[in-house]
């Protein structure tokens, strides 16, 4: 199920991109395209924000367990 998708983004090439913008740009039409876009970058950054939050848990709690270690 996986590698369907990379094999299937691979195929595509030049003016399949440009049919396949052009297809988006009829659907949702020029005005919609840009709330689109701002509602995709809010998403990605709060991803981002969510893996740095996790991430820092996750070494704060490693250091944590380091600490407790050292101490007995």
């Amino acid at each position: 199920m996986y590698t369907i998708i990379p094999l299937f983004l691979g195929n595509i090439h030049g003016w399949e991109w440009i049919i396949i913008l052009v297809v988006i740009l009829l659907l949702f039409g020029g005005k919609k395209i840009p709330e689109l876009m701002r509602g995709l970058g809010k998403g990605v950054s709060e991803f981002k924000k969510g893996l740095n939050d996790a991430k820092k848990e996750f070494d704060e709690g490693l250091n944590e367990t380091d600490n407790d270690s050292q101490k007995k």
